[in-house]
């Protein structure tokens, strides 16, 4: 992750974005063909365990320090997911668990109404470091709102894992600076 602030102190998650208030966040996302065709595509690396993002990816507790929760029994390949980072207004979500592979991949079809976003998530360990790659399937979503919004979220996940308060990400810093760099993806 690149942020233009940094901690003093060394961040666990071996990102730049240790400061208490992370400012600036710069663009990582990019477009490229993947195993969901034309993909949004975004990385971070954690220098934690592999088992550790995963838990932060996969468990509902974990998921709600900073993106949502979900409902249900992921064994029958359905759950609900719910979006608590975005309030109390943000609908449910249908996720249909498409593949699943811990602790290194698992995609999913998730949506509300018509609207489906199909999402991958892959994990690599090397040598301390976890290599998350984040993809979602390009269509025709406006990216200049879709990307933004991942680079928020991947942020606030890196700050669960760095043991800070994803409070401190403030989408403010990511939307509508970086939707420029998204729509010209295109």
């Amino acid at each position: 992750m690149t942020t233009a602030s940094e901690s003093a102190a060394p961040d666990p998650t071996g990102s730049k974005s240790a400061a208490p208030h992370p400012t600036q966040p710069e663009p990582t996302g990019r477009l490229q063909d993947g195993p969901l065709g034309r993909e949004l595509r975004l990385e971070r690396r954690f220098q934690l365990p592999v088992e550790e993002v995963w838990a932060a990816v996969t468990k509902s507790e974990r998921l709600e320090e900073w993106i949502g929760r979900w409902e249900g029994d992921p064994a029958s390949g359905k759950v609900t997911f719910l979006m608590t980072a975005e309030g109390e207004e943000a609908p449910p979500e249908e996720c249909l668990i498409r593949d699943c592979r811990p602790p290194h991949s698992f995609a999913v079809d998730t949506g509300v109404g018509p609207n489906v976003w199909h999402l991958r998530f892959e994990l690599h360990q090397e040598q301390g470091t976890t290599e998350l790659i984040f993809a979602q399937r390009a269509s025709d979503e406006a990216l200049g709102s879709v990307g933004p919004g991942w680079e928020y979220y991947l942020d606030r996940l890196a700050r669960v894992l760095a043991g800070a308060d994803a409070s401190t990400v403030n989408w403010d810093d990511y939307y509508p600076r970086l939707s420029e760099h998204y729509e010209q993806l295109r």
